[in-house]
């Protein structure tokens, strides 16, 4: 699985949430993450959790960490349950930059600091892979309910040595889970 922090900014309006975006986009062809940071503004309409479009609730962050991963050849389920590994790294990575008396709770895919909605997160299938996008905000200033960002509420701004730190991490998940599916011998 290949991963890259890109440097520049970008501004997630879940057209990036696309088969091959990653490939199409920065040539990583295959299972693939990346990172990058700038303004989250995603619209009813470019929504893919139907809940949150039914709810007719946007999306808004001044400033998001996004995370884009494609995964192929696997279902929809394993990528969700993919999903909330990735959550749980993400939090286990935060609260390692964190003194011992923080602490963010982890409620399905969402993480939250102090009440305060810290994450997005959505997977879904296309016709070629499973997709997800994992937004952590930065500065939640703007956001449409009651948010947390890592720099506004928690004062880190190391946020791409985080980003590197939770895509390499989940790399050598990813990795070890494939490595324990085939060191068994079957059972009859």
């Amino acid at each position: 699985m290949k991963s890259r922090f890109i440097d520049n900014e970008i501004i997630y309006t879940g057209k990036q949430l696309a088969p091959s975006w990653i490939y199409k986009n920065y040539w990583m062809q295959g299972d693939a993450i990346v990172a990058f940071t700038g303004e989250c503004d995603l619209k009813i309409e470019d929504m893919v959790d139907i809940e949150d479009y039914l709810n007719n609730t946007p999306i808004y962050s001044k400033n998001m960490l996004s995370f884009i991963i494609e995964h192929y050849n696997i279902g929809l389920v394993e990528g969700v349950v993919r999903q909330r590994l990735f959550m749980c790294i993400v939090s286990e990575v935060i609260k390692s930059y964190l003194p011992k008396d923080h602490s963010i709770m982890r409620k399905g895919d969402d993480l939250f600091y102090n009440g305060g909605k810290l994450s997005v997160s959505i997977c879904t299938r296309s016709i070629s892979s499973v997709l997800m996008h994992i937004g952590v905000n930065i500065d939640a200033s703007g956001a449409p309910v009651k948010a947390a960002g890592l720099t506004s509420e928690m004062g880190l701004t190391n946020i791409k040595q985080i980003a590197e730190d939770i895509m390499n991490k989940y790399i050598i998940e990813c990795e070890s889970i494939i490595g324990a599916s085939t060191k068994v011998r079957g059972v009859y």
